[in-house]
């Protein structure tokens, strides 16, 4: 996992490829004001999904992982909190749905999470070895806008 932001001038050319140009596109696409949705990008290798929701407290939202793809999740408005761990032998997942590429754990097996707050600008870099639990109320449940652009693991 990598946490960083599309404001800071940073060297993109140390991510790579794949990540740069999924970066690229949420740097360089009006996603204030695109409707929600799916857009492709490379076709099913690497596409993107806008989603207005609201953010829960921490005991409310599954923590998750994907076998195939990697999730850059990206703040568009609002406040979020995302917490993450590495994955381990001793977690196994409760539910596993391979159609849509996820795997959810039990809240409760998940030992030593770390915590970042995103604003807007900011992206978190989730790969198959991390267990992610997005969509975390910082403070207070909050409306937000964000952005995952889902990269094959093919393209890394």
């Amino acid at each position: 996992m990598f946490y960083s932001s599309v404001k800071i001038t940073e060297n993109m050319k140390k991510y790579p490829e794949a990540i740069q140009k999924a970066v690229e596109w949420l740097k360089t696409n009006d996603l204030e004001h695109m409707e929600a949705g799916k857009y492709e990008i490379d076709g099913k290798k690497m596409y993107a999904n806008i989603s207005d929701t609201k953010t829960e407290p921490v005991a409310d939202r599954k923590p998750e992982a994907h076998k195939k793809y990697i999730d850059v999740q990206y703040l568009v408005t609002g406040e979020e909190k995302l917490g993450f761990v590495n994955i381990s032998e001793e977690y196994v997942p409760v539910t596993v749905n391979e159609e849509k590429d996820v795997l959810f754990y039990a809240h409760e097996d998940i030992k030593g999470e770390n915590f970042v707050t995103a604003k807007p600008g900011d992206f978190s870099v989730f790969f198959p070895s991390d267990i992610h639990r997005p969509g975390c109320a910082v403070n207070e449940p909050m409306a937000i806008r964000k952005a995952i652009v889902k990269v094959s693991t093919e393209l890394i």
